[in-house]
């Protein structure tokens, strides 16, 4: 009998020490980083003593109901840039409506572009758009919109806004010239501490020489704004940047009278110099671009795999193509595709949101590189569906526009700012 109750005491001893074993075992696991299930294949860079790397979505998209407020966050980044467009027009402002009436683009073969819809949009319940701004269809003029637009700006953390822009008296085929808004919008942004810069456009007869004159006429004009963004070079020097957009439209021969110190009228080491950046489409872009005298890179697009430049598996060859060559690489990242409102028969190149997960993906793989800029693709380009601007459900008679709901129409600028201070942080780890 004594043995039998010394047997049992040690069997309840040994369970007894199982069962603290496996207590004490479970308070060591940490949670998860919440990065495993945004992007196969791609992993952050380790980073030392982060006890509790936490995604944006492990953080925001669990808990939708939490928005943000402008005015708990009066720190922005200027090492985030995104694309804003300001050709939008309303009969109040304007007189008619401009770009939300935008007109269904033809496909180029006429066989497959009789089998969709042509004609225009008829605002403001038909517009060029899959999604419906919670702004309605506004006007760029209207100093309440661009007001709200500094302030959201301002919520996501985006510290540089780079402006499209077309030269005084010319304008998009689609919308009206609108260079009178450059220095309202300077002035709105300097309220919210965010800096300007250009992305300039390939208007008919854009060459070589026609950009130097944009150059000097954008730096005469504004460059003494303080809302006018200035990038401090290695070399301690503080240069505008500008966006070339399709850049590869002009030989790299050309480019490099403008671009490199012997070119025949360079603006290296003169008083217009600056930092340019080039579009990447095609891989053989990046050579074009070094010939050119470009200092970077850039890949605009929000449609992963579109093209070379805009797929997120080529940026680790494409930023050690940049390394190599002392460039800028300046990922551009989106939340998302679709063109369908404007392009009918391009529905191949959708990008689904997937309710902000897209959106982390492609700011993941950005990550992984380690940029020095991220640029975002876009605040407000509505007719491609890459916007970040608020949007709202909406339902007509005649359409069902896509929104962001179950969350709020704040979504991706909460992500942003949770990418863009992970970003910074991720940053001081790297220059450690």
């Amino acid at each position: 009998m004594a043995r039998l109750r010394r047997k049992a005491c040690i069997a309840l001893f040994l369970f007894t020490l199982f069962i603290f074993g496996t207590m004490m075992g479970l308070r060591t696991l940490k949670p998860s980083d919440g990065f495993s299930d945004l992007a196969p294949g791609l992993e952050l860079m380790p980073f030392a003593e982060q006890p509790e790397k936490r995604s944006a979505s492990s953080e925001v998209i669990s808990h939708p109901q939490g928005t943000v407020n402008p005015q708990d966050h009066t720190n922005v980044y200027n090492d985030i840039h995104i694309f804003y467009y300001m050709w939008y027009g309303n009969p109040k402002f304007d007189g008619n409506y401009i770009h939300w009436d935008h007109v269904m683009v033809p496909h180029w073969d006429p066989k497959i572009s009789a089998s969709y819809p042509k004609g225009r949009h008829s605002p403001p319940e038909d517009i060029g758009s899959s999604f419906y701004p919670e702004l309605g269809p506004y006007s760029s003029k209207d100093p309440e919109v661009l007001e709200e637009h500094m302030r959201q700006l301002r919520a996501a953390a985006i510290g540089v806004l780079v402006l499209s822009w077309y030269p005084p008296g010319t304008a998009d085929e689609n919308g009206e010239a609108v260079e009178d808004l450059v220095p309202l919008i300077l002035e709105a942004a300097l309220k919210h501490n965010i800096k300007v810069a250009f992305h300039i456009q390939p208007y008919k007869g854009r060459d070589d020489r026609t950009l130097h004159d944009n150059i000097k006429y954008i730096i005469d004009n504004f460059g003494s704004h303080p809302a006018f963004y200035r990038y401090k070079t290695s070399t301690s020097k503080s240069l505008p940047l500008f966006y070339i957009y399709d850049s590869y439209l002009t030989p790299p021969e050309s480019w490099a009278n403008l671009l490199t110190l012997t070119g025949s009228h360079t603006v290296r080491n003169t008083p217009y110099d600056a930092v340019f950046i080039g579009l990447l489409v095609e891989e053989g872009h990046k050579h074009d671009i070094l010939t050119a005298g470009y200092d970077g890179i850039y890949t605009y697009f929000a449609s992963n795999v579109f093209s070379y430049g805009s797929s997120h598996q080529n940026w680790k060859s494409i930023k050690s193509f940049c390394d190599t060559n002392n460039l800028m690489f300046i990922p551009s990242v989106g939340p998302g595709y679709i063109d369908t409102s404007i392009r009918p028969w391009n529905n191949h190149n959708t990008r689904n949101r997937v309710n902000g997960k897209y959106f982390e993906t492609a700011l993941q793989a950005a990550l992984t590189v380690r940029p020095e800029i991220v640029s975002i693709t876009s605040f407000n380009e509505w007719h491609e569906g890459t916007q970040i601007e608020k949007a709202k459900p909406k339902k007509t008679a005649t359409r069902l526009y896509l929104d962001y709901t179950p969350h709020q129409p704040d979504l991706y600028l909460v992500l942003t700012r949770k990418w863009a201070e992970h970003f910074n942080k991720e940053k001081e780890q790297w220059l450690m």
